[in-house]
Parts: structure tokens; sequence; C-alpha cells
């Protein structure tokens, strides 16, 4: 069996923001999205062999439904090298409204795949009915201040009881009285944004989730 890694002659990473209406789109169907648009943008994408052939592409870390981002990574290998300048230019002319691309960049063919780099994720969550500031900076307080959130779920098809606490990094309220949530991330443990809503008594609040920052292993 051939190495995929054999026949990769560039990797890039793409730095890129998912926006507007395409917040609603299913992170199977925006890796769909991506293939077509570097196909359109003629970048030499490396296939898979067999009969079901599949593009080497790979998202970072999925985004739940419904939350718009501005730091998300796909991984692209590709079977013949290409220059960057213009590419992000040459991308964004053939990508659907909501999908920005900030930045390009070559990565080691031989680096890990970036779903197991992964660490955490920042999050703005934004309040469409104001909610009072001091009773939200009350309850933030009691949650960090929490030794433990033992909640019972079933993970990688093992059921028990799991201490989520240590997976909450860091909560603050910034000036336009926003929360903005550091969280795990990645494989080796993971907080979503919902949850959090649910662990400050928030869940009937109506609000919109904004990815401000994917973090990942040796980033700053």
């Amino acid at each position: 069996m051939v190495n995929d890694n054999t026949l990769t002659k560039q990797r890039l990473i793409i730095t890129f923001g998912k926006l507007g209406a395409l917040k609603y789109t299913s992170n199977l169907d925006l890796a769909k999205i991506w293939e077509r648009v570097l196909r359109r943008a003629n970048l030499p994408i490396l296939y898979s062999k067999g009969f079901n052939t599949r593009p080497k592409i790979q998202l970072a870390s999925a985004l739940p439904l419904g939350i718009t981002s501005e730091s998300e990574f796909l991984d692209v290998s590709l079977k013949e090298m290409i220059l960057l300048d213009g590419l992000i230019e040459q991308i964004e002319a053939v990508s659907p409204a909501g999908l920005r691309v900030y930045a390009i960049a070559e990565a080691s063919i031989h680096s890990p795949a970036l779903q197991t780099l992964v660490r955490s994720a920042e999050y703005r969550f934004h309040f469409e009915n104001a909610v009072d500031h001091d009773l939200l900076q009350t309850q933030i307080d009691s949650l960090m201040s929490s030794a433990a959130m033992i909640r019972s779920e079933e993970r990688k098809g093992r059921k028990g009881s799991f201490d989520l606490r240590p997976l909450i990094y860091h909560l603050r309220i910034d000036a336009s009285n926003d929360l903005i949530a550091h969280l795990a991330s990645g494989e080796r443990g993971n907080f979503r944004p919902d949850d959090l809503l649910t662990e400050l008594n928030l869940q009937d609040q109506h609000c919109s989730i904004h990815r401000l920052k994917l973090t990942l292993e040796n980033s700053k």
C-alpha cells in the first residue's frame, strides 16, 4: 500500500472564518464546500486511493452548528507544488458568502494531523437581551471557585462520571458585557459552549456565539 505522505508534494494550512448563514452548515457539508472551492480555484488536491476516493483535506476542529468563527483551520494535501502569492484572493473569488480566508501557510508533510494538536478554544457570547453584569459575575465566580463539576456521561464509548471543571480555563466579562470563555477543546477534553450556558443558568437566554480563537499545541 502506498503511503499518502509519499504522494503529498505540499501541505497547506488555511486559516478561515465561518460567518453569516454559513454557521448553519454542518461540518460534513463544510468539508464538501471546501472541496468544491479548492477545485474551482484549480488547486491540485491529493485524493486517497481506492474505490471510494476522498480529498486529503481535514478540518482541525468541529464547530457546533449555529456558531460563527474567525479561527478555523483546514489541512490540505496537494499532489503538486504551488505558489502562495495571490492564493487567498484566488480562493475567495470562488468561495460562497460567509467563507473568509485570513491566512495560508505551508506545513511539514510529516507533522501531526491538526486534529491531534487542538488544545483549547476561546468564545464570545453576545446576549440579545441585556444580562445583569453583577449577577453574571457572581455566577462566574461561583463556577470558577467550585472544586469539581462531576457529570455522568458517555465518552469514547465509556459511561461514567467525569470532572468537567478542569476543562474551563477562564471566564470574563468584556467591556461590551459579552461573556468571553476559554475552554478546553480537542482529543484531550472538550467543553461545549452550550454546556457552559447551562452551567451558568443562561440556557434560556438568546445569544450569539462566536469562536475567537482556536489554539493548537505549540502555538501562542
